[in-house]
């Protein structure tokens, strides 16, 4: 391969350079939208840590909502970034328009017989499916959990829909709004707590919430539809059987559904295991990882897809489509690591301060919030692997290659599943721990499965396309910055310890993240300079 990616501790061409520039303005509207739509579910969680605490109901609630998520994984975002998307952005960049709607109808149809079969199945197997994912659920909690998950499965189906209004609006560069659109959901579920919450018993309250969530998802494909029919000019009543490209589609969509059901099938063993750890290790598992779950939303996520129909739509020979695709996975990595680096090192430092400014109240204490930060360190351990393990294997679906990242996750799996029995069951028993130490066993071997997988995607790519590493002084700088800066906000923390409550622990984070600002500036980091002036012309052209 020529062109090899630069090393060392020079700064990075591919950061400067006009076509990761143009990348990054649209991950700026995808994290625009991913944050509105953070900040709405942060709300929700703490009002509902208010109504619930970490209580049976919680346990049985928090379970419940992962349940029918896994139809979400195995036909939504997920996998329509492996399969849906790469064909429908290389039309459109081809001027293809005829064919791009038809594919993009025949997709919608096909999700929608396939989420309907899934839908029914979950209602009816629901109480096999609790005893399945969490087998220490007995009694009324798992009746409660047996009905929830029954009310919920609907609204994934209709959340399956969206996600590829999602898939088509990404692909015409339309990021905010698909993005932004769960900020109803998340309205909708906190009108339902503030309502009906007070003095309500928390069993009643969670059926309640289970319908609330089922109309938001209404509401999120009822606001991204509109636009989506405009852009394809209506529908096509046609499965697409003649077409090349939606076979093509067809035969990514099984590797890639093998792909989320592995990663999904961790998830459901993560709860499993919690389940069998405690009472009340379901909830707090369930609100450590809604904190850990930002960075990798915001800033991964982001970064993501608006990089893969970019990459999707690299042509040329397969040198240069290699070199196009190593270009913007590098810049990717530096966007994503300048954000995720300080983080994981909150996460480690600084966990329950931010467990406490987003949970504390009612019935959620600073008991609760310690065991929040325990098993967000643990999950902060492989945050920077999942984080940038995402942009990998986005590169791979670019070159139409699903199923290597399906071997890697299977690895992730097996790893994180042996070691999360040990960790989370057999060590506190062994040593005599507070069972509760089971929640961060089960996030550091989530955290060992992410590093196994991401260097497993690192190394097949790089065979691929070449070297995509980059420069190791310009990460190793921000690990000191981000380190400089924890110790500053301890500096602080100290002193306050016991004092000032929710008011210093703000205090103390925005500290950190100031801190770590004003050294990564030192060191010749401008990506908020960056944004900022990138978004102040977008307002200034909005306008004129």
């Amino acid at each position: 391969m020529t062109d090899p990616t630069p090393a060392g501790d020079q700064p990075l061409p591919v950061v400067e350079d006009t076509a990761t520039k143009a990348s990054a303005a649209p991950a700026l509207f995808v994290a625009a939208g991913i944050l509105a739509s953070r900040l709405a579910g942060f709300v929700r969680q703490r009002v509902f840590a208010h109504y619930f605490g970490a209580t049976d109901a919680a346990d049985a609630f928090s379970v419940a909502f992962r349940i029918p998520n896994l139809l979400q994984n195995l036909l939504g975002e997920g996998v329509l970034s492996g399969s849906f998307i790469p064909v429908y952005a290389s039309l459109r960049a081809r001027g293809d328009d005829r064919e791009r709607r038809a594919v993009a109808s025949a997709v919608l149809w096909l999700l929608i017989l396939g989420s309907a079969v899934v839908v029914l199945a979950g209602v009816l197997m629901a109480p096999w499916l609790v005893d399945l994912i969490s087998p220490g659920f007995e009694g009324a909690k798992r009746d409660l959990t047996i009905t929830l998950v029954r009310i919920l499965y609907p609204g994934a189906g209709l959340l399956v829909w969206s996600a590829w209004c999602l898939g088509v609006l990404n692909s015409h560069g339309r990021f905010f709004l698909s993005y932004a659109a769960p900020v109803v959901w998340n309205a909708a579920m906190i009108v339902a707590l503030i309502v009906r919450g007070p003095g309500q018993d928390v069993s009643s309250l969670a059926v309640e919430l289970a319908w609330a969530s089922v109309m938001g998802s209404a509401l999120v494909l009822a606001l991204q539809l509109p636009s989506v029919l405009r852009l394809l000019g209506g529908l096509h009543a046609t499965l697409g059987r003649s077409s090349e490209h939606v076979r093509t589609v067809v035969r990514n969509f099984a590797p890639a559904i093998l792909g989320r059901g592995v990663v999904q099938v961790s998830a459901y063993v993560d709860i499993a295991i919690a389940s069998l750890i405690a009472s009340g290790a379901a909830a707090i598992l369930s609100y450590a990882q809604m904190l850990y779950l930002l960075p990798v939303s915001l800033f991964g996520m982001s970064v993501t897809a608006a990089e893969l129909p970019a990459m999707s739509s690299g042509r040329g020979s397969e040198e240069e489509v290699a070199r196009h695709v190593r270009t913007r996975l590098v810049g990717g990595l530096e966007r994503i690591a300048f954000f995720v680096v300080p983080s994981a090192v909150a996460f480690l430092a600084l966990g329950d301060q931010l467990a406490a400014i987003l949970y504390r109240g009612g019935r959620f204490g600073a008991a609760e919030s310690a065991w929040v930060w325990r098993a967000l360190g643990g999950a902060a351990l492989g945050l920077t692997a999942a984080t940038s393990g995402r942009l990998y294997a986005s590169a791979f679906y670019a070159l139409r290659d699903t199923r290597t990242p399906v071997r890697f996750a299977l690895a992730r799996v097996a790893l994180s599943l042996t070691l999360g029995l040990v960790l989370a069951l057999v060590l506190p028993r062994t040593f005599d721990l507070n069972p509760l130490w089971g929640v961060a066993g089960l996030t550091v071997a989530s955290s060992a499965g992410a590093w196994i997988e991401f260097a497993l995607l690192r190394r097949a790519l790089s065979r691929r396309v070449g070297a995509t590493e980059p420069g190791a002084g310009r990460f190793g700088k921000l690990w000191l910055a981000a380190i400089l800066a924890a110790a500053a906000a301890w500096l602080v923390r100290i002193p306050l310890k016991n004092r000032g409550g929710l008011a210093a622990a703000a205090l103390i984070v925005l500290l950190y993240g100031a801190v770590y600002l004003l050294i990564t500036w030192s060191f010749g980091f401008r990506q908020i300079a960056w944004a900022a002036s990138r978004m102040a012309r977008l307002r200034r052209g909005r306008a004129t």
